[in-house]
């Protein structure tokens, strides 16, 4: 733990506080723009990936997209119930996307995320920015965002597959 340069009233150096961290992820996807930021928003495709894991999907899932509105994302854990909730503060269509969002662990820190997708030749590429993250959960989040964007991807594929045997 890193100490103040100036003494604390008792004469001692006193802990500074590491500063919250900024993560990014970035991922490419074949899917076009439209398809990747409907993927966020829409309820019964979101609850698929969206802090889901293939062994712990989402049992509860409420998106009130627009901005203002909130999200819910359920899951059970452990033997208990796990919420993910935030607000959506930025909607910009097959562009952008940024929302607060509370970590279920730390219902008092509220962090900030901005989804940006970029379009590509062919599909896009999506870059997860969250601010705010306490330092001690900063490899943890990074990890999970890498393996909720995975799981973005595998559900856009499924989802096509499912389109083009229609």
């Amino acid at each position: 733990m890193k100490h103040a340069p100036s003494p604390g009233k008792n004469g001692r150096s006193r802990p500074i506080a590491a500063p919250p961290a900024a993560i990014r992820v970035a991922r490419r996807f074949s899917a076009p723009p439209e398809r990747v930021f409907h993927a966020w928003l829409e309820p019964e495709v979101a609850g698929r990936w969206l802090f889901a894991t293939a062994s712990q999907p989402m049992t509860d899932v409420d998106i009130d997209p627009r901005v203002g509105g909130s999200f819910r994302f359920a899951e059970r854990r452990d033997g208990g119930r796990t919420e993910h909730t935030g607000e959506y503060v930025e909607i910009v269509p097959h562009r952008r996307l940024v929302f607060t969002l509370s970590l279920a662990d730390r219902p008092r820190v509220v962090t900030r995320v901005a989804v940006e997708i970029s379009p590509l030749k062919t599909g896009c590429e999506l870059a997860v920015t969250h601010e705010n993250v306490p330092p001690d959960c900063a490899g943890e989040t990074e990890a999970r965002w890498t393996g909720v964007l995975y799981g973005l991807d595998e559900t856009l594929n499924s989802l096509r597959g499912r389109r083009s045997s229609s």
